[in-house]
């Protein structure tokens, strides 16, 4: 340390608690170098909340991983640049200078990060309690019994129900939200000045997002931290940042105050970002994408090219929304209708036993006494937390779950207990389309064979090669190329593989879909292409879709009615802008309550309340 207190000979300008100062990550690849993190610039304040924000493969998590020297060499390096960190007991030191037994120090003790997905940060052979502990007693060179103290308090803080008996729980035990708090207490065990979350909330349900985005911004102003907070939705965003920076292809395209971001987006990116969100104030006929902004080169990068679809977010919205007169009319033409699917006192029970091969001594009541119809091009939209009973109804329906008790009409039919073969035969008329596209495919088969086999099965056309010429129809009909045929899955973006798996639902030409969370671990700008193209085939094939989702804006841009369910039952049906502005329930005003809005007015209200 030199004289004026500070490491490598750093001087301080304003007292950022960190500055990174052109940045540059990179990996070497088959292909060449990926220039991951492309020298980008941006500081944190004691206090603030930065939100990075992008699409997968933008760089905000490599740029998270580079700051907390965590990026895997060999492939990646840091090739330059400065992150430059005012730390409370070594003064202001250059972490890309840090030696790896120095940040060891740093990591946990005062930089923490919150990884995306808590399952697998957690070690599935420890208790909770212990894998906080371990933290604790690691930085903090305390006993056991006092870290133990420490964990139960900080157990309490995160508000985890039972913190005793969550101590003692193993991470299968507990629910997501659970999970990711406990990931959040172990963050937090040290008290770190900088605390980096890495969507921490993507794969929550909106009622627990909104609760984890409380409590973070309550931790943060009690220990008067800093937050990095990466995301690719715009709309958690608005509810927890006071700045904002936005990553395109390993580069801040822009940056400022999550007001001025949000009122006067200036770069093309950022706009297209905005747009393409689900909208619950109006309905859209179309969700604007990013390449309605901007223009992109073989290589992703933006081109110089300004003849733009549209100019403004308001652009995109004004020439795009469907007007009330439009919304009544296709109510009353689904109304006049027959119904094409009619689900009548429908239960679903799974038996609770004690032991392995135990008696029965209870049962999960799934589905509970379900009862709605569907109309010919349709689309229902099955909302709610997670265990509320809607993936196992669209399950149930299909009859990949055996029903308890009711009935399930098909076209006049009761398929609810007809034999295998009979089911078999309609099968084809029937089709699901999972939430992860990857486990839905097996990676040792190209895409063309995934898509042909379910027609060699159900014995549709005469050879392959009349096959082969329907499935490079539907890669083209799903806006994929013959090109594709012979690629593997891992060869695919998670967009371009739920592409693959709709085309490989539509193969056997059904009636009815159910979309099964189909969107929901998809980008932002990514999801509102597939939505589209849903909708699309929806129109040129009247095809008629159960829509499963836990996020309201989206289930509402997508269906004409809505289910909301809570505990295996109904909680309220009604058309989607009923559902939306007029809820009859608690639980689905408080499902409406917690969806992140961007609303320009409430990023006001929370500016001028954290300035007070």
């Amino acid at each position: 340390m030199s004289e004026n207190g500070t490491h490598n000979g750093i001087q301080g300008g304003e007292d950022f608690l960190l500055e990174v100062k052109n940045l540059k990550t990179h990996f070497k690849t088959e292909a060449g170098i990926v220039k991951a993190v492309n020298d980008i610039s941006f500081n944190l304040r004691r206090g603030e909340t930065l939100g990075i924000v992008g699409e997968s493969g933008s760089g905000k998590s490599v740029t998270a991983l580079s700051i907390m020297k965590l990026i895997p060499n060999p492939p990646g390096k840091i090739e330059g640049g400065e992150i430059i960190f005012n730390s409370t007991t070594k003064g202001k030191i250059d972490l890309v200078k840090t030696a790896e037994r120095d940040m060891e120090y740093f990591r946990g003790n005062e930089i923490s990060m919150i990884f995306q997905e808590p399952m697998t940060s957690l070690n599935p052979v420890f208790t909770c309690g212990d894998q906080v502990m371990e933290a604790i007693m690691i930085h903090q060179g305390v006993s056991r019994k006092e870290a133990k103290n420490q964990t139960i308090e900080i157990f309490k803080k995160v508000e985890l129900p039972r913190p005793e008996a969550i101590f003692k729980a193993y991470p299968h035990e507990i629910s997501g939200g659970q999970k990711q708090r406990v990931m959040i207490a172990m963050a937090m065990s040290c008290h770190p000045s900088i605390l980096i979350a890495d969507e921490p909330t993507t794969a929550l349900d909106v009622t627990v997002q909104a609760k984890i985005l409380d409590l973070m911004r309550h931790l943060r102003d009690e220990n008067d931290m800093a937050i990095m907070f990466i995301t690719h939705d715009l709309g958690v965003i608005a509810e927890i940042a006071d700045r904002v920076a936005v990553m395109y292809n390993g580069q801040i395209v822009e940056q400022g105050t999550v007001y001025d971001i949000f009122s006067d987006p200036q770069h093309p990116y950022t706009k297209g970002l905005l747009a393409c969100r689900p909208r619950l104030d109006i309905r859209l006929k179309v969700l604007p994408t990013v390449a309605d902004f901007m223009h992109k080169d073989e290589q992703g990068k933006i081109t110089e090219k300004t003849s733009y679809k549209f100019s403004s977010v308001g652009q995109a919205i004004l020439f795009n929304y469907t007007t009330e007169e439009e919304i009544i009319e296709r109510q009353q033409e689904l109304a006049k209708q027959s119904p094409f699917l009619q689900v009548k006192n429908l239960k679903t029970h799974f038996p609770i036993r004690n032991g392995l091969f135990g008696k029965v001594t209870n049962h999960v009541k799934a589905v509970d006494d379900v009862s709605f119809d569907i109309y010919p091009g349709e689309t229902i939209g099955l909302v709610g937390e997670s265990g509320c009973g809607k993936t196992t109804l669209g399950r149930t329906i299909l009859r990949l779950v055996e029903p308890t008790e009711g009935e399930i009409i098909l076209e006049g039919r009761d398929i609810t207990h007809i034999a295998k073969d009979e089911l078999r035969a309609i099968r084809k008329d029937m089709q699901i389309i999972f939430q992860d596209p990857y486990s839905s495919l097996n990676p040792r088969m190209t895409i063309g064979e995934a898509i042909m086999e379910p027609m060699r099965v159900n014995n549709v056309l005469e050879s392959d090669f009349q096959r082969k010429k329907k499935t490079i129809e539907l890669l083209e009909t799903v806006s994929l190329t013959k090109y594709h045929f012979e690629r593997y899955p891992h060869e695919f973006s998670g967009g371009q593989r739920q592409r693959i798996c709709i085309a490989r639902a539509l193969a056997l030409n059904p009636k009815f879909i159910v979309c099964d969370e189909s969107v929901s671990a998809l980008d932002v700008s990514v999801q509102a292409q597939v939505l589209n193209l849903l909708n699309k085939l929806k129109e040129d094939f009247n095809f008629t879709y159960i829509f499963i989702s836990h996020d309201l804006s989206v289930v509402k841009f997508m269906s004409d009615r809505i289910i909301v369910m809570n505990n295996g039952k109904i909680e309220e049906l009604g058309y989607a802008e009923d559902i939306y502005n007029n809820p009859q329930s608690e639980y689905t005003k408080n499902l409406i309550k917690s969806i992140p809005k961007g609303d320009l007015s409430a990023i006001k209200q929370a500016q001028l309340k954290r300035n007070n």
